[in-house]
């Protein structure tokens, strides 16, 4: 068996194979087959994962990267992570690496404790589990989160968010932070874009936030696909109705790719369009992203309305923030700050 490979959490016998109980898409494999993700095999009836440790990306990030711009800003995060996803997003940036199994452009072979230690001889505050979908390789991110955890790192899942809710619970335990990318308000959209459900993410998001990982949301604009206003607006209301007025919500601009290689890039006055609904709506923290945009990189008091962080692309240029609260009028800002 491939030194790779590990029992996997979270699945069941079937009658026709096993049943994996990771995700919401539940696929029952067949012996010697993997599920939607690729990176989930039945061996003689029991479920293994086949990613574990062969990481296929590594960096050091700046945290706003992301992006998170109320978790920690100024720091590292040491950036891993392993092929394979639950969705097949048409618009996916990252097909190279999330449309393929683990084992096929493993670079580096890393333990937990490697990635642990890693992080600490590179004074990185964090570590993310980001570029593919961190769901496909959750037990290696659970290890290492939690080892992260002992030895006062910080973790961060950059996700879809589908994820069943037991395996949801059990690494928001670890979790420090999470960025789920909420692609779209509509149901039939979502399962035409992606391959998967609406609903799911939505019980991630408030199960996350719930638990008290501090949560970002990231919501691209796609011309001709999610570009609709009126959904934007729904969704807007929903996160305000959900408690979810001070997460803060990243609009971020669509550029060709993959299998949407002919759709336009987004106009940037729908972008615009989308922050002035966002904040209509009662959200106080609404960003941009893939865009330069100065005045939608910053954030503001939302009390006396002075700046706070100046940002430009992934530097924070100033910062006003004292020990979570505005420097001005003491009014709090929502946020990991330090």
């Amino acid at each position: 068996m491939n030194s790779n490979y590990r029992k996997a959490l979270y699945w069941e016998q079937y009658s026709d194979g096993v049943k994996c109980k990771l995700c919401p898409h539940e696929c029952i494999i067949k012996n010697g087959q993997s599920g939607i993700c690729k990176s989930r095999i039945n061996i003689d009836n029991i479920l293994h994962t086949k990613a574990f440790g062969n990481i296929c990306s590594a960096s050091i990030d700046p945290i706003e990267k992301k992006p998170l711009f109320h978790f920690l800003p100024s720091t590292k995060t040491f950036s891993i992570a392993i092929e394979g996803c639950t969705f097949h997003c048409l618009n996916c940036q990252n097909f190279l690496i999330s449309q393929t199994e683990p084992t096929e452009i493993s670079k580096y072979n890393l333990t937990p404790t490697k990635v642990v230690e890693f992080a600490l001889k590179n004074n990185c505050n964090s570590i993310s589990f980001t570029y593919s979908e961190p769901v496909v390789f959750y037990e290696y991110m659970l290890e290492t989160a939690i080892l992260a955890k002992q030895s006062g790192i910080k973790t961060v899942m950059i996700s879809n968010g589908y994820i069943n809710n037991i395996p949801l619970l059990e690494i928001s335990k670890y979790l420090d932070a999470a960025n789920i990318d909420l692609k779209c308000f509509d149901e039939y959209i979502y399962k035409k874009l992606t391959g998967g459900k609406l609903n799911s993410i939505l019980e991630t998001i408030k199960t996350l936030k719930e638990k008290g990982v501090w949560l970002e949301i990231t919501n691209l604009i796609i011309p001709q696909w999610t570009d609709n206003l009126s959904s934007i607006r729904e969704m807007c209301k929903w996160l305000f109705k959900n408690n979810l007025s001070e997460v803060p919500l990243h609009f971020s601009r669509f550029y060709p790719t993959y299998k949407l290689i002919d759709i336009p890039h987004t106009n940037p006055e729908t972008i615009n369009s989308a922050i002035e609904i966002a904040k209509e709506e009662g959200l106080k923290y609404v960003y941009t992203g893939n865009i330069a945009n100065e005045n939608n990189e910053d954030t503001f008091c939302t009390f006396c309305n002075k700046l706070l962080v100046k940002r430009s692309g992934f530097s924070v240029i100033e910062n006003y923030i004292l020990s979570g609260k505005c420097k001005y009028c003491n009014n709090e800002v929502k946020g990991i700050w330090s």
